[in-house]
């Protein structure tokens, strides 16, 4: 019995010991190897790749955001501000107050599938939508010229770029809204518009939150 007791002493010993190690190696050390190396090669991504406006962080270049007006009484989603760039359609799609100068939306698909008889309908209220918002007394907009991003929403809902057809559909009424040159915005676009990653994946794009925090600083030097 002696034995018996003494064996299985041992055994709960050897496991304990197993049980510290290994919580020190995957528990401590390798999250403090994996996190010093993100830090030391990636710090950009490995925090979140965030965008600041006036030293504070004000969202994610990862995460699309709402660009609206306050909700007025009576309307079940807010108008769109449309000083700002739009990004793609959250239709549906909660909010987040916690950030109360760039907020946050929830996370949810709001596309109809293709066989929905919803699906036509939606898309040309929301083309038609496009076409009203952005065209000026100076500029008229196409139904023809619409991106299909600019009247689909992302699977999450929380794209955060749009194509650079859909940024330069906006060019023209953000110039008007905030009394600047059409070519000056153009060419924030355009200084803001990323290629394909490593020259062949994806679509070219426009980070929305960048373009607008950049928008933001014109606005203010004029």
């Amino acid at each position: 019995m002696n034995n018996s007791v003494t064996n299985t002493a041992r055994l709960v010993g050897a496991g304990l010991r197993a049980l510290l190690v290994l919580t020190l190696v995957t528990g401590v050390l390798y999250p403090l190897v994996v996190t010093g190396i993100a830090q030391g090669l990636f710090p950009d991504k490995a925090n979140g790749s965030e965008i600041k406006a006036d030293g504070k962080v004000v969202g994610s270049s990862l995460i699309g955001q709402a660009y609206h007006l306050p909700l007025k009484k009576g309307q079940e989603t807010p108008a769109p501000d449309l000083k700002w760039f739009q990004g793609r359609p959250q239709n549906g799609l909660g909010t987040n107050s916690v950030n109360t100068r760039y907020q946050l939306i929830l996370s949810g698909a709001t596309n109809r599938s293709g066989d929905n008889e919803q699906l036509i309908p939606w898309v040309k209220d929301a083309r038609a939508a496009v076409v009203k918002d952005n065209s000026t007394g100076t500029y008229r907009v196409k139904p023809s010229q619409v991106p299909a991003d600019a009247v689909t929403s992302s699977g999450s809902g929380l794209d955060p770029n749009i194509s650079p057809q859909y940024a330069g559909l906006q060019v023209h009424r953000v110039a008007e809204r905030n009394g600047l040159p059409v070519a000056e915005v153009r060419k924030l676009v355009d200084e803001h518009t990323e290629g394909r990653t490593l020259g062949f994946m994806g679509e070219p794009r426009v980070n929305v939150l960048g373009l607008n925090v950049a928008l933001e600083e014109l606005v203010a030097k004029n």
